[in-house]
């Protein structure tokens, strides 16, 4: 768990990312020595970016590859530049998007031995999930399940979202994993940017 100083320096890190990215086409440079202890620990992080109550951009990790600075710098600028759901993030934008955090915990796999019994390990509003079937993979984290409520129907776009068939939860023996988040938000867009 981290307190609200440690949110409060992460989502300033993530928005100082963009915002240098946004100015010099470059990520920052910052070194281990820079940062707070808890944040050379490696973690799965994942960026959402929102612009007037709506999806801008999310991009993240499921595993712990990086220390928690590095994945979030990373993942702050692909959120903004990269999601190619969306045009690169504009300047006239950059004050007025939104920035959430989300911090992976372990992923665990779900072993499982018919639909009913699935659906049973997974609990709305907590889990997020993870699906893999070869080459598709696909997650929704915890927040997902604000739009998609229904169990079935979280299963199914996740499996869309995987480029498999809906019901493949269904019919085919897929790998899954849940995992938990703690997520922050900023609460206002002011520009108190970190220098790094």
């Amino acid at each position: 768990m981290f307190n609200d100083q440690q949110k409060q320096e992460m989502l300033t890190l993530a928005r100082s990312a963009i915002k240098t990215y946004l100015e010099t086409g470059r990520p920052p440079r910052i070194t281990a020595k820079q940062v707070a202890p808890y944040l050379r620990k490696p973690a799965g992080v994942f960026i959402t970016l929102t612009l007037n109550g709506q999806l801008r951009g999310c991009i993240g990790h499921l595993k712990a590859t990086m220390p928690l600075f590095k994945d979030i710098t990373e993942n702050a600028i692909n959120a903004a530049f990269n999601d190619p759901r969306f045009i690169p993030l504009q300047e006239n934008e950059f004050s007025k998007i939104k920035i959430e955090i989300s911090v992976l915990g372990q992923p665990k796999q779900i072993s499982y031995s018919s639909v009913a019994d699935l659906l049973s390990k997974i609990t709305p509003h907590q889990d997020g999930v993870i699906i893999s079937k070869g080459f598709h993979k696909a997650t929704y984290l915890p927040q997902v399940w604000e739009e998609l409520s229904d169990k079935e129907g979280f299963m199914c776009s996740l499996c869309i979202k995987a480029g498999l068939n809906p019901y493949a939860w269904q019919n085919e023996k897929l790998d899954i994993e849940t995992y938990q988040v703690e997520k922050f938000a900023e609460t206002n867009n002011s520009e108190n940017a970190l220098k790094y």
